[in-house]
């Protein structure tokens, strides 16, 4: 390999354009301030920027890094940190633009002990300071060094660098240190364990929350392409920023007037006076190219480009240039919203930004929406107003080329005016980050989805059955609400804004109407209430028997939440009703009580409680126009609210398990096959035992005289098995004699199956104890992941999709909720005649599986079918699996954007 040559004589230098440059490695990173930062591997190419980043140091810098004064780099020196090997010497450069801003290496050291170790250090320019590049850095050559096979780091840092010890302290790892005069010398191994995972996750979520409010909070908007005739984009985007009186200033950009709408505007971005945060790009796909470089000279922070023309027109011309805009963007330090955005608003009116094409927006709330579609997000912008529901931030992502949902709910999650999270989701990106992030968040803040196809909507086209179950069980399993229509969102959007989440499944009816009071008891009951009372007031109830039988419900230890539905069958004043219901809910309110009142939607006047500027708060009432809808989001809010009062179980690692040695399996077996293959079945044994998988002991023979011997030596009786795909699975077990117990039907079994097979090949294995079958698979799923799958076996079960399905790696609680999961589980406890089964030592299984997938992320697939399980035992009759190169999309290794 190219990358292995000694690179200390100089006759060698591998550029980034050899094919020995380690391309996968290059990354943009945020940094602690939110902003992009380019990290990648150093090249020969970069010996004159490096010279000027080492001359740019302070005398104080160079001390610390070089324990001495160090002026200028030598001829020697910089030959040496310029061409290095990729293996046991590796460097990466921290690039904004055209400038180097950070240096971190590592040098391999001679073994000792028998650890593999290597020296790292490393230095940040003076201007890029505290911005946790350092951190970054470390991170990023661990990750190296790990692919490398290094399994030490050891550091020597002067005592005085505080700044530097800080940096490794707070890494994560367990350091192990000693003090030799004014140096201290630090060494500790790069394995990324819970600590040092936790610690990623944590400066990851920091950081993009940090960016988005970069985006969010901008002091200053420069509009580009503004203009004042009707129907443009950039005539929408400047007025609706002037309308909402954004605080900061508002810089129209346009080279053919010297004012728009009556603001100074300048001819390029260039030309601004003063700093430019936020940028509109307003203009044509095809003027991008001159306004980008005017933004990237500008120092522009962040982009919203509502311009189309690019991925979504499915040419490889629209996707190679929104990749362009991402990529040039990211390597000046900045974000993007979009391309064909629709925009972002921020209601907090210490900022009052309404940089969208949308001309209404709701009022101010608690509510954080994040949607793909530019024209479905002025379509819930709207709906939103309509219906009296307050946001706090809003971001319409269009192609979502950069920031996505990922990172709004980073955000979310540190803001503290946002209580509910709402979601239009087309595709999830990164499945494991999204599934990691929206679980950590949903146990503070309700996290509400709507999406297309795969995402969401079942029964939709692209939705197939199997494919819905498996939404369907990853939301339950991340505590994510999931909804099939925007309305389904508003309504419980309205519910969880503004009112507490229900104890329990106890509910009490209040209504003048009896027709509407039974539909709603009806569909409390199959939606899984408890009816604790049934108030009927009838149609001539006044105000003050609804205030009395409210108080009452709601002082009854017996209920949980409350449905009143006031429906006059004349036309009547409702406002006194109003507020005699408003009364009773301020006088209580710990528990949450909906409306249909008088068939309004949202939350109208007479129900809402308002804050000092006249927005409705929480206390206020949502109203539904069916009642059955009110209770349909309130069976939403309960399963949300039961998942959460749930313990946060961590994933467990049964003993037994030999990760080293079922990595260097895998490896050994994927040069010989690069592209991935199902491993042999006495391969895949080899395995399932690295991780404590037992499978029932068999012998492959190929001879009836070695059908006899192996049935010998395992132990009659034996079952006889043909090999080969379409023989596995059989339902009629053709391909499969059981209970032979002499030496002559095993002869015989041997060929019969041989010859209906038309293979030598045959299994002999040990008969197992009898059980009730179960079947554990994993495969990889588009939108989410690694899933494992289960329940019982028989064709039957898979005509009808009896399955379960969770996300990988499965916490304590998560691997018996799947066992629980399918229609078919109570049959695992005992049922009727049938004794209950051994399901923890199911679930221990299901947890083996999960650390091998997690541990092994070359594993595409596996299969074990059938596991008989009985109150006794648990046995593995087959198991397949298959490797394969790992997808992209998997959230492992340093932090890193992706596009």
């Amino acid at each position: 390999m190219t990358g292995e040559t000694n690179l200390d004589s100089a006759q060698h230098r591998v550029t980034s354009a050899d094919p020995g440059f380690p391309r996968h490695w290059i990354a943009d990173v945020l940094a602690s301030d939110g902003r992009v930062v380019t990290l990648r591997p150093i090249a020969p190419e970069d010996a004159e920027l490096v010279v000027k980043f080492h001359e740019a140091l302070s005398d104080r810098s160079r001390y610390l890094r070089y324990f001495g004064p160090h002026p200028r780099l030598s001829a020697k020196e910089l030959e040496h940190d310029v061409n290095i090997d990729y293996h046991k010497r590796v460097a990466f450069v921290a690039v904004l633009g055209d400038e180097i801003i950070g240096i971190g290496r590592y040098e391999g050291l001679p073994d000792d002990v028998g650890t593999r170790s290597a020296e790292v250090a490393f230095v940040i320019a003076d201007a890029h300071q505290s911005r946790g590049l350092g951190s970054i850095l470390l991170e990023h050559l661990a990750g190296a060094a790990a692919e490398n096979g290094i399994e030490t780091f050891v550091a020597e840092v002067l005592s005085e660098n505080r700044g530097m010890l800080m940096v490794f302290r707070e890494a994560g790892y367990e350091l192990e240190r000693s003090l030799d005069g004014s140096v201290m010398h630090l060494k500790f191994a790069i394995d990324p364990t819970d600590a040092l995972l936790s610690v990623r996750d944590a400066r990851e979520r920091a950081s993009e929350a940090r960016s988005v409010r970069n985006l969010l909070t901008p002091r200053s908007v420069a509009v580009i392409g503004a203009s004042a005739t009707p129907g443009k984009v950039g005539t929408a985007a400047l007025a609706n920023l002037l309308a909402a009186e954004f605080t900061g200033p508002v810089y129209p950009v346009n080279s053919s007037h010297r004012s728009v709408h009556g603001v100074r505007s300048y001819a390029t971005v260039r030309d601004i006076p003063d700093d430019v945060d936020l940028a509109v790009v307003a203009v044509p796909a095809g003027s991008m190219g001159e306004v980008f470089d005017d933004c990237l000279a500008k120092g522009v922070k962040g982009l919203v480009v509502l311009a189309a023309g690019f991925a979504e027109e499915g040419t490889d011309e629209g996707r190679a240039a929104e990749q362009r805009i991402v990529h040039d963007a990211r390597r000046h330090g900045m974000r993007v919203v979009g391309p064909n955005a629709l925009g972002i608003a921020n209601t907090d009116p210490a900022v009052a930004l309404n940089a969208t094409l949308a001309s209404v927006l709701p009022q101010r709330g608690r509510v954080g929406f994040f949607c793909q579609s530019g024209p479905l997000g002025a379509a819930i912008l709207r709906e939103a107003a309509n219906r009296g529901v307050g946001l706090s931030t809003f971001v319409s992502a269009g192609n979502r080329a950069d920031v996505s949902g990922n990172d709004l709910m980073q955000y979310w999650d540190t803001d503290a005016d946002t209580e509910v999270v709402l979601l239009y989701l087309e595709t999830f990106g990164n499945p494991r980050k999204f599934s990691r992030i929206a679980r950590r968040v949903a146990r503070s803040k309700p996290i509400v989805v709507v999406g297309t196809g795969r995402t969401g909507v079942l029964g939709q086209a692209g939705a197939d059955e199997a494919g819905s179950a498996v939404v369907a069980d990853m939301f339950a399993q991340t505590g994510i609400i999931q909804v099939v229509s925007v309305n389904e969102l508003f309504d419980c959007a309205v519910l969880l804004g503004y009112q507490p989440l229900p104890a329990g499944s106890r509910l009490a009816v209040v209504g003048n109407s009896a027709a509407l009071n039974r539909l709603s008891t009806d569909k409390a009951r199959a939606e899984g209430f408890d009816i604790a009372h049934a108030v009927g007031l009838g149609p001539a109830a006044t105000p003050d028997n609804y205030r009395e039988w409210l108080r009452t419900m709601l002082v009854d230890p017996e209920v949980d939440a409350v449905l009143s539905i006031f429906s006059p069958a004349v036309p009547v004043d409702g406002t006194p009703f109003a507020e005699a219901m408003r009364a009773a809910v301020d006088e209580f309110p710990n528990k949450p009580v909906l409306a249909s009142f008088a068939a309004a939607e949202g939350i109208p006047g007479p129900l809402a409680v308002r804050d000092e500027r006249g927005h409705p708060v929480r206390g206020s009432i949502p109203s539904y126009s069916d009642p059955q809808r009110a209770v349909h989001a309130l069976a939403k809010a309960l399963r949300y609210a039961v998942w959460r009062t749930k313990p946060a179980s961590q994933v467990v690692r049964p003993d037994g398990i030999e990760t080293d040695a079922a990595r260097a399996l895998v490896a050994e077996w994927l040069v010989q096959s690069p592209d991935g293959r199902w491993l042999s079945d006495l391969e895949a044994v080899r395995l399932f035992d690295c991780f404590g998988i037992e499978v029932v002991d068999f012998r492959e023979v190929v001879g009836p005289d070695e059908a006899v011997s192996a049935a010998e030596e395992l132990g009659y009786p034996v079952a006889v098995k043909a090999t080969g795909e379409m023989w596995r699975q059989r339902a009629d077990l053709d391909g499969v004699r059981l209970d032979l117990a002499t030496p002559d039907s095993v002869r015989l079994a041997y060929d019969d199956l041989s010859a209906i097979s038309g293979q030598s090949l045959v299994h002999v294995q040990r008969m197992a104890r009898k059980g009730l079958g179960v079947v554990l698979r994993v495969r990889d799923d588009p939108s989410f992941g690694s899933v494992i799958q289960f329940g019982l076996s028989g064709m039957i079960m898979d005509l009808i999709g009896d399955r379960a399905y969770r996300a990988l790696p499965l916490t304590e609680g998560e691997a018996m909720e799947l066992l629980d999961a399918p229609r078919a589980a109570p049959l695992l406890s005992g049922y009727r005649t049938l004794e209950p089964v051994d399901k923890d030592a199911i679930a221990e299984l299901a947890q083996r599986i999960s650390a091998m997938c997690d541990d092994l992320p070359d594993i595409r697939e596996v299969a074990l079918e059938p596991v008989l399980v009985s109150a006794e035992s648990v046995e593995v009759l087959y198991g397949r699996l298959r490797i394969g190169p790992e997808p992209s999309n998997f959230d492992v290794g340093p932090r890193r954007l992706t596009y």
